[in-house]
């Protein structure tokens, strides 16, 4: 079976430094690999990781979580 994703108008902003979007926050100190260049979101499924460029999204539920530059470019595009 195949299916096709319901379309749906997502609200999201590209992330480059801390301030870009008031859901990242500071990475914890405890995060191996700690990068003052990263920033942190909670999700849904837990904390990730957002690097300079990635895409934060406000989901449906008002949920936050972040997306790669190429995964968000061939999922979605702008809407009018």
């Amino acid at each position: 079976m195949t299916f096709r994703k319901k379309p749906v108008v997502i609200e999201a902003t590209q992330w480059f430094k801390m301030g870009d979007h008031p859901a990242v926050i500071k990475m914890p100190d405890w995060v191996v690999g700690f990068d003052n260049e990263k920033g942190w979101v909670e999700t849904l499924e837990g904390g990730h990781i957002v690097t300079p460029g990635d895409w934060i999204i406000t989901g449906v539920q008002g949920e936050h979580y972040p997306c790669k530059p190429d995964i968000f470019e061939a999922t979605y595009e702008k809407a009018e």
